[in-house]
């Protein structure tokens, strides 16, 4: 359903899409690498990835020509995901042209952290207004665990460089997981007191192949509740996460909860994959190709995206395992 009834995917001026459920498309994730710097145990395998070759994966120029298709049906806010993102030597330049883009309000970036005291500066410079860092632990050797890597002193340099560099927004995202990090909640939570940085925890999501996790992984956010007791509401701020506060803190507490209480019916984004496939629902299979397209045929891929985006992602546990297809670096996290 287009907001207006539009049929015809090459209309210049259009600015709101409305998919089929009535809910406002406005949020593009782009994934612009599938390799990473980690091995982190529930996003990719131990071994990494097949790679593919250079002319199957979105150049520079197909992603720009995206963004601005996207641009043009209403999408305002670009999260640039990988794998790691970082990780790929034109990352700067592809920051700095979207940043660029018509219509393109805010340009964030996911990240594990470990490359920022290098290019922290520079990315904001190139538009990067906020940065996500993935940090699920504290301790050193459960940080090596996870990741497969033993990078947690990079990781704090990054969280320390995302500072300094002074962007409008630092968040720290962390997977929750029970049995493994559920005992650091108060520890990361107390982050937020220490520095200006919103701490997110997110279910961990059984997605197509992570079977390091039994059944006891996969814990509700509401064990954040149940850890903090001294949590404040907070007014939302317009994305997914409920959020919170501590006493005295300089940010928020937030809550993402995708398996336990789904947010399907808010939903407003689209996911891009680094080998040019529009996903419109993370964890459906579902996907529209444009590698090799220009920005007309992108756009009428992005419009019928939105028209098969589904109305929620079905059940998700343990047992019933997301539809995705594909990895989280695969995807773009």
């Amino acid at each position: 359903m287009y907001a207006a009834g539009a049929e015809n995917v090459k209309r210049k001026d259009y600015r709101r899409m409305i998919d089929n459920y009535g809910r406002k498309i406005t949020y593009l994730r782009l994934s612009v690498t599938e390799l990473c710097n980690l091995r982190c145990r529930y996003c990719m395998p131990e071994n990494g990835i097949c790679l593919k070759k250079r002319e199957d994966m979105l150049t520079e120029e197909e992603m720009i020509s995206a963004v601005r298709a996207a641009a043009r049906m209403g999408i305002n806010k670009v999260r640039i995901t990988g794998g790691e993102p970082l990780v790929k030597k034109n990352i700067i330049s592809i920051c700095r042209n979207i940043s660029s883009i018509d219509g393109i309000d805010e340009v964030c970036l996911t990240t594990n952290g470990i490359l920022l005291p290098e290019m922290a500066a520079d990315l904001k410079s190139a538009g990067v207004k906020r940065v996500n860092i993935s940090l699920d632990t504290l301790d050193p050797e459960k940080f090596s665990h996870i990741t497969r890597r033993n990078e947690h002193t990079g990781a704090m340099r990054g969280l320390k460089a995302a500072l300094e560099a002074g962007f409008e927004k630092v968040k720290i995202n962390a997977v929750l997981i029970g049995g493994f990090n559920d005992d650091e909640i108060p520890a990361l939570a107390e982050l937020t007191v220490r520095y200006p940085v919103d701490v997110r925890f997110i279910e961990l999501m059984p997605m197509y192949d992570s079977g390091d996790f039994g059944k006891e992984a996969y814990i509700s956010c509401s064990k954040v509740v149940e850890a903090l007791p001294e949590l404040l509401p907070v007014q939302p701020d317009g994305g997914v996460a409920e959020l919170f506060r501590l006493p005295g803190a300089k940010g928020n507490i937030g809550l993402i909860n995708p398996v336990s209480a789904h947010f399907c019916g808010s939903c407003s984004r689209l996911r891009i994959t680094a080998d040019g496939y529009i996903k419109p629902c993370l964890h459906s299979p579902a996907e529209f190709y444009i590698k090799g397209m220009n920005e007309e045929e992108m756009y009428g891929q992005l419009i019928r995206a939105v028209n098969a985006k589904p109305e929620w992602h079905g059940e998700m546990s343990a047992q019933a395992r997301s539809r995705a297809g594909r990895n989280m670096n695969r995807i773009g996290g």
